[in-house]
């Protein structure tokens, strides 16, 4: 165990950050199980080796209701992280994975796409209340890959790039995905509808519909996105737009 609170320690780290920062060229740094240290002691790390880029991993549990399915409202969920940008500092490069996003994600793709609009009307998750600072996935290598903890469902990973990679957020791709399962040039349309548009960390989100086998959103007026089997939408497309990607249960216009 590494003693977060012993002032050596604190120097050595800070000095071996600045070293990957001069001498090896990282300019970004990951906080692997942050939860297990406090943020001040983050707040450290980061404003003695001023990375451009942080990403704190902070992983919980959601809440659940008493039918084992997860509560619409995860408010506590997210606010965790919401308090860790802050205390880390909110005008610095600290931002922290959305596992709130991530969670609701894996269930309402499966026949729940109602949980995509929060009881605010909108996103569920971190990127509902600050998503310059959340960083969206559908899995990572604790997640998914070969630990496969909390996996998204197999057969409807695109919903999920649909989702990240058409909302606020900053979105992160797994490698696993990207290389070894085949969906390289799917997510790459979709990587290049985000670029084309300029949709960014704190583009406007507008939920259009969220029924069980729906989620209907368009992003900066400029790009709309379908989730779920219903197909018949065409009424509630505006005119003008065209299908840009489109895929297994998911559309983008």
């Amino acid at each position: 165990d590494i003693d977060h609170l012993n002032l050596r320690v604190q120097k050595e780290l800070v000095e071996w950050l600045n070293w990957l920062k001069a001498d090896i060229g990282f300019d970004g740094w990951r906080f692997d199980f942050a939860k297990g240290y406090s943020a001040d002691v983050a707040k450290i790390y980061i404003d003695r080796s001023e990375p451009s880029f942080a990403v704190a991993e902070i992983w919980t549990s959601l809440a659940y209701g008493g039918n084992g399915r997860p509560n619409l409202n995860q408010d506590q969920h997210r606010q965790e992280l919401v308090n860790w940008v802050d205390k880390v500092g909110g005008k610095g490069p600290a931002t922290t994975f959305d596992f709130t996003t991530k969670g609701i994600l894996n269930v309402a793709v499966e026949g729940e796409l109602w949980r995509l609009r929060g009881t605010d009307g909108k996103a569920p998750g971190m990127i509902g209340w600050w998503p310059a600072k959340a960083v969206t996935f559908v899995d990572n290598h604790d997640t998914g890959s070969t630990q496969h903890m909390w996996p998204f469902p197999s057969d409807r990973v695109m919903q999920g790039y649909a989702y990240i990679l058409t909302h606020p957020g900053t979105p992160c791709i797994f490698y696993d995905h990207f290389f070894d399962w085949g969906l390289k040039e799917e997510i790459d349309r979709l990587v290049s509808v985000r670029t084309r548009h300029g949709i960014h960390s704190e583009s406007k989100l507008q939920i259009i519909e969220a029924d069980a086998d729906l989620y209907l959103a368009e992003i900066d007026g400029k790009v709309i996105v379908k989730l779920g089997p219903r197909y018949d939408v065409g009424n509630l497309i505006p005119g003008g737009f065209k299908v840009a990607a489109h895929g297994n249960d998911y559309a983008v216009w």
